[in-house]
């Protein structure tokens, strides 16, 4: 819930900061043009409404960071995190003075606090003012953009919209900082003049000396109130480490001999980090991805507290299992756990996307597809290196689009086969529909790359399909970056020996009964074959077609 109040106030806040920039960069027309700009700006952030929720957002962000860092059991940031947590502390000497000195003094002293009395002011404070003045929109909106970055990242549709995002990243901020250069040397030559600075400052009720002070005592004491409350929070860390010591330790055990004791109250991706041992979190320990998920282990599984909301929802996404956990959230009681992280360390952003239960391991009823060039070896004696890429690439690229174009997912590519499964998200008969789809269309595109590559072939390509379909275990496996969503188990054994028997029977696809029955199609004359599968104790039917791509008048 936290996470969530900091993450909408900041949204809040950002808008705020768009608004603001937007009408510095009218200042690029006129000064006219920029004080008409700050009339509709204020319409927006000065009614009670705007700013209950700018102020209320201000000060929400403040204390929920200030929580954030007392609730860090390690101040082991990355580079970035740093960043965002130096830019935002920035925010607070840069920005006190310039919220005290325009919106305080509007409404205790009545200061028309618009354009001409804070560019005045800086004309009159020198360069001191100027430069402090000009950096604020800078740490503010970098400050933010690592925030939304951070927070959005893990959303599908970012990825696509970076170019476009990132060009208002930069053109925003210069177009504000340009529009305010331009204004402020507007007013320089003005202020040229005998007496307009007099006459401006008239103009917009500028306090007197005393109340100017006030305004400077009020702004110093803001900024030690924060100071303040950042070191409290700082101080208490090791005090409540002390206390929850008292609480008991917990043990967690990585394998490979690495293991970790500490007190108990902080959570595993903590525990994770304070010893070193590299773990993922794309979303920072915020708990919006998934990346930190962790498999638990151990005879004290029992006692762990359950999912929070947040934490649940991100489980149910992803489909995890009651014994997965996110790292980030989780803070064990204490006792003794193992724990596996199911993800590398490197992980990014695209693991945090998958949605797929089948990722932590399970049995489903999935279709099956080899398919392999036939007489490969011989095509390929005498031509270049090159030729044999481009050539398999073109094979690849035209059976790899008949699998998706069916509904597919590719496995692997073997060599010179393909392995695909179908019925990671589908009913068995539509898995197996989709299937004998994704072999007609195969065939199709053989033909449709015989026809293009006639004159660089000797012989056209000819190509074996096995269509087998029945129980596998479908999970996420191998290592580190190498880690896919594939299938073992009988049923991938049995279609891989069917894809071989096409060259006994001199067809283009031999197919089980199996997987027809659950499709719910006739191949009328097809021949049929009982077959034995080596690792099988029971023969196999099967029926051999000749050409894949007639599959559709069969059916």
């Amino acid at each position: 819930m936290t996470g969530r109040l900091r993450l909408w106030s900041g949204y809040v806040l950002f808008i705020y900061v768009v608004t603001h920039l937007l009408n510095h960069a009218l200042g690029l027309i006129s000064l006219r043009v920029l004080e008409a700009g700050r009339h509709w700006f204020a319409a927006i952030w000065s009614n009670p409404v705007g700013l209950t929720a700018l102020y209320g957002a201000m000060l929400v962000h403040f204390l929920l960071a200030l929580w954030s860092l007392y609730r860090r059991r390690a101040l082991k940031l990355s580079r970035w995190e740093w960043a965002q947590w130096i830019l935002g502390a920035s925010i607070i000497p840069l920005g006190v003075i310039h919220v005290v000195g325009t919106r305080l003094a509007e409404t205790l002293y009545d200061v028309q606090s618009g354009y001409p009395w804070v560019l005045g002011t800086l004309i009159a404070g020198g360069w001191g003012g100027i430069l402090r003045q000009f950096s604020l929109p800078l740490v503010v909106w970098m400050h933010a953009c690592i925030g939304l970055h951070f927070a959005l990242r893990l959303k599908p549709w970012y990825r696509g919209w970076l170019p476009l995002l990132y060009g208002l990243a930069l053109l925003i901020p210069a177009a504000s900082l340009a529009g305010a250069a331009v204004a402020l040397r507007d007013v320089a030559e003005l202020a040229q003049r005998p007496g307009f600075l007099e006459q401006l400052f008239e103009q917009a009720r500028i306090p007197a000396p005393g109340q100017i002070a006030d305004l400077y005592s009020i702004a110093a004491g803001l900024e030690y109130a924060a100071l303040a409350l950042l070191v409290a929070a700082l101080a208490a860390r090791p005090l409540r480490d002390l206390w929850e010591r008292r609480a008991g330790v917990v043990r967690l055990d990585y394998g490979e001999r690495r293991s970790v004791t500490q007190p108990a109250g902080r959570t595993i991706l903590e525990m994770s980090r304070i010893a070193g041992i590299p773990h993922a979190s794309v979303c920072g320990g915020r708990g919006r991805c998934s990346t930190c998920r962790v498999r638990i282990a151990g005879e004290d599984r029992q006692r762990l507290p359950p999912a929070s909301p947040e934490e649940a929802k991100v489980l149910a996404r992803i489909g995890a299992p009651a014994n997965v956990r996110l790292a980030c959230q989780l803070h064990p009681p204490p006792g003794h756990y193992r724990v596996t992280p199911l993800l590398p360390a490197t992980a990014g952003p695209v693991e945090a996307y998958r949605r797929l239960p089948q990722a932590h391991g399970g049995e489903h009823y999935v279709a099956v597809l080899f398919a392999d060039i036939r007489g490969f070896t011989t095509i390929s004696e005498g031509k270049l290196p090159y030729d044999v890429v481009f050539l398999l690439n073109r094979y690849f690229r035209a059976t790899g689009q008949a699998v998706e174009a069916a509904g597919g997912r590719l496995d692997k590519f073997i060599g010179d086969g393909v392995m695909a499964v179908f019925g990671l998200n589908q009913e068995p008969k539509i898995a197996c529909r989709q299937a004998l789809d994704a072999a007609r269309r195969m065939a199709l595109a053989l033909d449709d790359l015989n026809e293009a590559m006639s004159g660089d072939l000797d012989a056209p390509l000819r190509i074996g399909i096995g269509l087998h379909a029945g129980p596998a275990i479908v999970g996420e496996m191998g290592y580190a970056r190498a880690a896919q969503i594939t299938a073992i188990g009988d049923t991938v054994n049995t279609a891989s020996r069917l894809e071989s028997m096409t060259k006994e029977f001199g067809v283009e696809l031999v197919v089980s009964q199996e997987l027809l029955d659950r499709a719910g199609i006739d191949l009328g004359d097809a021949p049929r074959h009982e077959v034995d599968i080596r690792g099988r104790q029971s023969r196999l039917a099967v029926r051999a077609v000749a050409k894949a791509a007639d599959l559709t008048a069969m059916s």
